[in-house]
Formats: structure tokens, sequence, C-alpha cells
């Protein structure tokens, strides 16, 4: 399986972060080695100074697709789900002021939560509602209507170049309002007020 991972496709991230608006999606990939295990802590890695966490809306591909039109994306998903994109923003910082790749920084060993899904009927999937709070004061909150590329667009572009395969996951981008953690921080995720994950920071 693939993680697919969707870079500034919320416009106030770009803002906070002072990158550049993308004319199309961002695309980077995570390993499946990148997911955490269900119910184990998050341990910063020893080579960071700066994680940060990133909510994302999941979308979880259920068949085999490529060069897939936009007004059929819907067919390759059933369930939406919630995740975090944990990100090493000094390096990603110092790759990107190099043009170098981002991969060290976000496809790191647990740098992939991914939370709960469920069918995608229980959404309206035009304006999925979403939050992190961390140590239970709320620190991103976000709504699918205000993603540049909605999900079937991202489905459509992504299958240009790859093939989606059953079980690929698509991470769709944060919205605005990341930040670092620290230590026995606690970072609870969701999803139109159900709760999708819980991770303790070690």
């Amino acid at each position: 399986m693939k993680i697919i991972c969707i870079g500034r496709n919320y416009a106030k991230h770009i803002e906070e972060l002072a990158n550049e608006r993308p004319s199309e999606p961002v695309v980077f990939l995570k390993p499946d080695s990148a997911i955490l295990p269900k119910k184990m802590p998050f341990f910063i890695p020893p080579f960071s100074n700066e994680i940060h966490y990133e909510v994302e809306v999941l979308v979880k591909i259920n068949k085999v697709g490529k060069y897939i039109d936009k007004k059929f994306a819907h067919k390759y998903y059933d369930e939406i789900g919630l995740g975090i994109d944990f990100t090493d923003r000094e390096l990603q910082s110092k790759l990107k002021a190099k043009g170098l790749p981002w991969e060290k920084s976000k496809g790191f060993d647990g740098s992939a939560v991914v939370g709960e899904f469920y069918p995608k009927e229980q959404f309206d999937l035009e304006n999925i509602k979403f939050q992190l709070f961390k140590n239970d004061d709320l620190v991103q909150s976000g709504e699918s209507k205000s993603m540049l590329w909605k999900i079937d667009e991202l489905i459509a572009y992504v299958s240009q170049y790859f093939t989606l395969k059953k079980g690929d996951l698509i991470f769709t981008g944060t919205p605005a309002g990341v930040g670092a953690v620290q230590p026995e921080d606690v970072l609870v995720g969701t999803l139109e007020g159900k709760d999708s994950f819980r991770v303790k920071i070690k």
C-alpha cells in the first residue's frame, strides 16, 4: 500500500508557512513503515528538534484505478478518516532551501497517524469538519470546503501518475494551526465530532 500526501491544499496553511501557492497539487509519498501502530505512542526521533503535527482528512482507496476521470472518482473510495502527517519542520526547511526532496522530514517511522475510518455516507463530502486538540486545547480546525483541490479532484490528479490500489491512503492536506509537539503531549483528532485517534507523545 502507498501513502500519498498532498501539500499546500489550504490557503491559510500556505500563508502561515510563507509558502508559494501552487498551481497544481503538491504530491509526496510516505512509506508504509511510516504508519504509527495503533495505540502506540509517538516517539520524537533522536535526529529531530522540531516535530510538527498536521491533522488531515484521509481517504482510503477501495479498488485499482488509473487515469480516473473526476466524475468517476467517487467510486474509488467508501471511507473517510483522519490522521496526522508528522513533519520534521527544521529538516524540511533545510531540504527545501537546497531544493532537495522532503522524504526524510516526512516519511520517517511513525510519522503517519491513521485514525478510525467511517463510511463516507456519514459526511457531507463538500464540507467535512475536523479538529485537532493538544492537551485538550483546540489547535487546528478545518473543513474540506476550504481545500484548494477537493477529494475527487485529488484522486483524478494523483491517478495520472500513480496507479491507485486497494488500501492506498491519501492524506488530503492540513489547515492552518500546525505546531510543535513536546514529550507528554496528548493529541486527539475528531471528525465531525467523532473521536478518530488519540496519540501520546514520548
